[in-house]
């Protein structure tokens, strides 16, 4: 059966517009400065959250007419989708081409069939990776690459024909969008301003999304 996500249209944001969005990644930390001047320090979300302006990649006409259809079909805020980060969209660095040997997500236990994609910054916690782009993907076990395995494009997850032996590492190389949405229920279009040479503002926020159900 195929899956979906509550909210969430599995339709792409129109990528050549994608490609000119401004990113800021953004993190939601409390700050309580105590009598003796130290401070405690919490934060609410344990992975950041991107927000995007994608008036920056409008060039046409053209370019305005397919966002404000996209937008129609969205019914405004109500529905998520996929959006391609312009900065972060594979397992690599940006231009790096995709590997097998990218991202370590796993290791086999001889039971395990199922693991998740993900992306490790640094010594951060892995990202999961929810939406993989299809036909992307690239497999490895121990470093030998492997087309042994499905990919769910919904909940980010590979799925082994036999579950890998107990010590296999298991990497992976990807493709990825970012679930999105408009950050506002109003699409503001001026054709005067914008034959003037003044782009318009497009919002919109990274959206953590639920798990897939069976349709």
């Amino acid at each position: 059966m195929p899956t979906t996500i509550p909210g969430f249209h599995d339709v792409s944001f129109p990528v050549p517009v994608a490609r000119g969005a401004r990113v800021t990644t953004k993190r939601q930390t409390e700050i309580v400065t105590l009598g003796s001047g130290h401070e405690e320090r919490n934060t609410r979300w344990r992975y950041a959250k991107r927000t995007y302006d994608a008036g920056g990649g409008v060039r046409s006409l053209a370019d305005l007419y397919a966002v404000q259809s996209f937008f129609e079909a969205r019914l405004g805020q109500l529905h998520a989708f996929r959006f391609r980060d312009p900065l972060d969209h594979g397992s690599g660095g940006p231009g790096e081409p995709v590997t097998p040997t990218d991202q370590s997500i796993g290791t086999g236990d001889g039971a395990i069939t199922t693991f998740a994609l993900s992306k490790t910054y640094g010594d951060s916690d892995p990202r999961p990776i929810r939406l993989p782009v299809d036909g992307s993907v690239s497999v490895a076990l121990d470093g030998m690459p492997t087309t042994s395995f499905i990919v769910d494009l919904l909940a980010g997850t590979i799925t082994f024909d036999a579950a890998p032996t107990p010590g296999t590492i298991i990497t992976a190389g990807f493709l990825f969008d970012v679930p999105a949405r408009f950050d506002s229920d109003t699409l503001d279009i001026d054709l005067t301003a914008f034959k003037a040479g003044s782009l318009p503002s497009i919002p919109l926020i990274e959206v953590f999304l639920k798990e897939p159900a069976d349709a």
